[in-house]
């Protein structure tokens, strides 16, 4: 790689670092630490949970199902679009309404302590190790292409590359740093920031790559019989497009992560808005992001297809926007693992160490939630560090995390709208969902302990796919139902939820709350930096300084609107 693109990226890198420094000053306490204090604007927030659902799978695993079987791959993530949009119009502003600070105080609540440990535990296992291995598949991806010469001392003898474990090392470093000094406003401001990066990148590559094949004509032409069906009837059907688009509305509306997206900003409507947004982006945006991948299938059909995207992009960019495409690749997993870390860590510290540490105060509060953030992040680094050696047992950690999260999500998310259902909703629903899918994942195929019954094995290998929705959709749905049906009267935790709600509006102030604009004038700020740098990497291009003096004028463009549009906008200090 360049120099020019190691500069950039450190560059980017360091820059992301100084964001969460910066927004530092504005964390005086936890709940500016895990809420923004309730006054992030509302296209930050739901910019944030558009790019949370951004890792390096959605490059490496989403990049190269498109590039082998083509447009599907769009077809499926469309779904999320859909799902937002439904999480948006049902779930969004109930969360709000409820006046809690964090999911893990509406799980207490509603459900009792007892599930709000069982919820806890088993969802921070589950995403620590998940957003493990995603910081895993980052530095996977990345070190394959930045070969290093003999002599140094970040460099992999075997390989020749960037040394994996120093990549896990440096990432995971920067994304606890920013995130345990900055909270959720360096999560939020440096996820508005890698968002507007990464999408003007990829609508730069997009018609470079189709100039490579003759432009849309050509790739049309060119294209693979089939490249461009919406769905493939052997594997990617509809019924699988309606059940994807089911399990994530269970995972958006009542994800914690997502979840945290409703409370941080000002009011009900806000909250709408934000997953809206989230929503519109996906109905659109992964048509340009899938675009590269499924146009190298005609320049090198050949090729790895998970580097298909990375490959895609570095055959068309200039010089030095190869380090930024790579530098938002990291911004991407960055984003999911700074989302997971704050609301991880806020929980412990609202919910699990503030009953434990009375008397508490803001400020020790703040400093137990930054060393929970340290600690947990360690812990995703030590864990991402190890899976190599794990071999065979990162892909069994995987397939459990899959197993557990929409039996864990849909009770929360029903509870939000029955009066009945009480705390025992979520053990049966969860236990029995995971041993159930235990049973199917791992009892049948070869050495299961189920694979004797040859009718039942054959029916079960061949309608995986199928089994998989229904255990993630049906059965939960199913099983919230019996209990709704055997429920009597209104749950105690419903009351109470009832209660905050009365209260929370009786103390709300009579003037409309407002987001904070000193979020848009930093991503401002920032973008006005980029644009700069940008146009700085023209001297060190012969060809294609067209397209990097368009970039920095159009991140000046960006820039400058923002400064305009929120300059009669009062500070909250």
């Amino acid at each position: 790689m360049p120099a020019v693109d190691w500069f950039i990226l450190a560059f980017y890198l360091l820059g992301t670092a100084m964001v969460g420094v910066f927004v530092g000053k504005f964390v005086r306490n936890s709940s500016d630490m895990f809420t923004a204090s309730g006054t992030s604007p509302w296209w930050a927030s739901g910019l944030s949970a558009f790019m949370t659902m951004f890792s390096a799978n959605t490059f490496v695993v989403w990049g190269s199902i498109a590039f082998e079987v083509g447009f599907v791959a769009v077809s499926i993530n469309l779904m999320y679009g859909v799902a937002a949009l439904c999480a948006g119009y049902f779930v969004a502003a109930r969360w709000k309404a409820m006046g809690v600070e964090t999911p893990a105080e509406y799980i207490r609540i509603r459900f009792g302590t007892g599930a709000l440990h069982f919820y806890t535990w088993s969802m921070m296992v589950l995403r620590v190790i998940g957003t493990a291995a995603a910081l895993y598949a980052l530095a996977k991806i990345l070190v394959a292409l930045m070969p290093l010469e003999e002599g140094n001392l970040l460099r992999d003898p075997e390989t020749g590359t960037l040394s994996l474990r120093y990549a896990i090392l440096v990432f995971g470093t920067i994304v606890v740093l920013y995130t345990m000094i900055g909270g959720l406003w360096a999560v939020l401001m440096t996820d508005v920031l890698q968002f507007i990066i990464l999408n003007l990148a990829v609508l730069f590559v997009v018609p470079l790559a189709l100039g490579q094949v003759g432009g849309i004509g050509g790739f049309i032409s060119q294209a693979p019989q089939g490249f461009f069906e919406v769905v493939k009837e052997e594997k990617y059907t509809l019924f699988f497009l309606g059940g994807w688009a089911a399990i994530h509305f269970f995972m958006i509306g009542a994800e914690w992560a997502f979840v945290q997206r409703y409370l941080c900003v000002p009011t009900q409507r806000d909250a709408r808005k934000a997953t809206y947004l989230f929503g519109l982006l996906y109905l659109f945006s992964p048509i340009l992001w899938l675009l590269p991948p499924m146009v190298y299938r005609i320049t090198d059909p050949t090729a790895d297809a998970e580097q298909a995207y990375i490959l895609a992009c570095r055959s068309v960019l200039p010089g030095g926007m190869v380090g930024l495409m790579l530098a938002a690749m990291f911004s991407a997993t960055a984003s999911m693992v700074s989302s997971q870390l704050n609301v991880f860590s806020g929980v412990l510290t609202n919910d699990i160490y503030r009953p434990l540490a009375k008397p508490s105060n803001p400020q020790s509060l703040l400093r137990a939630g930054r060393v929970f953030t340290i600690l947990l992040g360690a812990l995703i680094v030590w864990i991402a560090l190890e899976i190599e050696r794990w071999g065979q047992v990162k892909d069994l950690i995987i397939s459990i995390t899959e197993l557990m999260v929409v039996p864990l999500l849909a009770p929360a998310l029903w509870g939000i709208f029955s009066r009945k259902i009480r705390g025992a909703a979520i053990w049966v629903t969860g236990l029995s969902g995971f041993l159930l899918g235990l049973a199917v994942r791992f009892g049948f195929g070869e050495g299961g302990m189920l694979a004797g019954f040859e009718g039942l094995n054959t029916w079960v290998l061949s309608h995986g796919d199928l089994l998989k929705t229904l255990l993630g959709v049906v059965y939960p749905v199913l099983i919230l139902s019996m209990f709704e049906l055997a429920g009597r009267g209104e749950a105690p935790g419903w009351i109470a939820l009832e209660g905050m709600k009365a209260t929370a509006d009786s103390d709300r102030a009579p003037s409309e709350p407002h987001s904070n604009p000193v979020a848009a004038r930093i991503v401002a700020v920032c973008l006005a930096v980029c644009g700069a740098v940008t146009i700085g990497l023209i001297p060190f291009n012969d060809h294609s300084r067209g397209i990097l003096c368009v970039f920095g004028a159009v991140l000046f463009l960006i820039s400058g609107t923002i400064f305009y549009l929120t300059r009669k906008t009062p500070t909250i200090r």
